[in-house]
């Protein structure tokens, strides 16, 4: 995660906060939680009590799908990037803050009252195509009015398939993706 995504997040994150959309915080992918470090030092910061989920199989990224393919080179493979909870928990210790409520599984095994009824703020890292759309159909419906998803990836040639994701998932809806680098913003209005 390189300064400028992260100003970025965090700036929203913020912004939802002090407009008081209601609900809850999500990411979704979070590895051993380097984002996550960052969210829950402005939670506290802004002495928020929302509570903070954080989503993640700990057994590396799932395999690809042909939505994944991509001339730009074979990175990221399957198993890739594995973390466990125990990391996270300990990176949460060693930064002395309070881990988030954390939950392992696949994406697609999830179900939703897995997450929080409300979502005021999104950021899904999810990297490729099917994780990024079962990740799209939990949130987008709890998300409140006035919150917002984040995408990581979007427009990176070496994970196409999260612009794909994005652009599939939001084709029939009255949104717009705004784009920031490679995080996609979007927003729920009413």
């Amino acid at each position: 995660m390189d300064r400028k995504r992260l100003e970025i997040i965090l700036s929203e994150l913020e912004k939802v906060i002090t407009e008081s959309i209601d609900g809850d915080i999500v990411e979704l992918g979070c590895y051993t939680g380097t984002t996550s470090l960052f969210i829950r030092r402005l939670l506290d910061s802004l002495k928020s009590d929302r509570s903070f989920h954080a989503y993640d199989s700990f057994a590396g990224l799932p395999a690809k799908t042909i939505e994944d393919a991509s001339v730009a080179g074979s990175d990221f493979k399957g198993g890739e990037l594995k973390a466990s909870k125990r990391d996270l928990v300990r990176n949460f210790k060693k930064a002395g803050l309070r881990p988030p409520i954390i939950h392992k599984a696949w994406f697609n095994e999830l179900k939703p009252y897995d997450l929080p009824d409300v979502i005021a703020f999104a950021f899904i890292d999810s990297d490729f195509y099917r994780s990024i759309i079962d990740s799209l159909n939990l949130v987008w419906p709890r998300l409140a009015q006035g919150g917002v998803v984040i995408v990581d990836d979007f427009m990176r040639s070496h994970l196409p398939g999260a612009t794909r994701a994005v652009n599939d998932f939001f084709r029939d809806k009255q949104v717009k993706v705004k784009h920031h680098g490679n995080l996609a913003l979007i927003y729920k209005n009413s």
